[in-house]
């Protein structure tokens, strides 16, 4: 296999040199990580899993107008992305109160809000991802007045479309985190993209009749069968078969780095 440049790893991608200027190779591991990576593991299969989910909900919102990073999946745990500037803020949309939110409101886990609430991270592992306000990110730079007004936007566009998605496969999406990225074309243009994943790693998903878990609160909670619940968000988008391995950790190319 060629050797591939390591441009950065997270905790949960890694990401490649791609093989044109402007593209990146994210590649999809199975660690996991919870409490601002205090907690660690290993889900069996999970980086495959997540990169069917993510390939295909970011391919259904670019048809709904919403740019993405996304181009195309290169094999079972990689994708080809653009490579953007990512802006150091998590967006955060909530439906139902649950997590954090219900500890810092007193608000019983599962209660409908009011309407969508979103909320704003700094992107930092030092520091605990701390809770941010429109305030800090314009006077530290992180992001323009029209950056915010654009991610906000685009994150009330994916909420509203992915509610009714995950809807119709009987699962709730309670609440979800988003990234951005700055995309520049040849002219020096700029326009804001989703980046980043979208899967059980970033998103709670309940089930609409019992609110049984299927996303990485099984992991945080030790709550078990974690690798089953990814896998039956992937079944029920209709991106894993009912014949596939149970067992897919070692499924797909593995990057080596230089």
């Amino acid at each position: 296999m060629n050797r591939r440049r390591r441009i950065y790893e997270g905790k949960a991608k890694i990401l490649f040199e791609g093989p044109e200027p402007g593209t990146l190779v994210q590649y999809f591991k199975d660690d996991a990580t919870a409490f601002n990576n205090q907690k660690k593991g290993v889900i069996s299969g999970k980086g495959v899993l997540n990169n069917r989910i993510s390939e295909y909900l970011m391919t259904r919102l670019a048809e709904m107008g919403i740019p993405t990073h996304f181009i195309r999946r290169v094999n079972m745990r990689e994708q080809l992305i653009y490579e953007a500037e990512i802006i150091p803020i998590e967006v955060v949309v909530r439906n139902i109160a649950a997590g954090s939110f219900s500890r810092r409101f007193g608000i019983a886990e599962g209660t409908p809000l009011p309407r969508s609430i979103v909320e704003y991270y700094y992107k930092s592992d030092e520091l605990g991802d701390p809770m941010i306000t429109e305030e800090h990110i314009t006077a530290f730079g992180w992001a323009t007045p029209q950056d915010l007004d654009d991610m906000m936007s685009l994150a009330l566009r994916v909420n509203d479309y992915l509610s009714g998605l995950f809807l119709g496969i009987g699962l709730r999406l309670v609440d979800f985190k988003l990234e951005f990225g700055r995309l520049y074309n040849e002219h020096g243009d700029m326009r804001i993209i989703l980046a980043d994943e979208i899967s059980p790693d970033s998103a709670r998903l309940w089930d609409v009749e019992t609110s049984e878990k299927f996303d990485k609160d099984r992991f945080r909670q030790d709550l078990g069968n974690v690798e089953n619940a990814y896998r039956e968000v992937a079944r029920r988008l209709g991106v894993l078969q009912e014949n596939e391995p149970a067992n897919l950790r070692n499924t797909g190319a593995v990057a080596t780095p230089a």
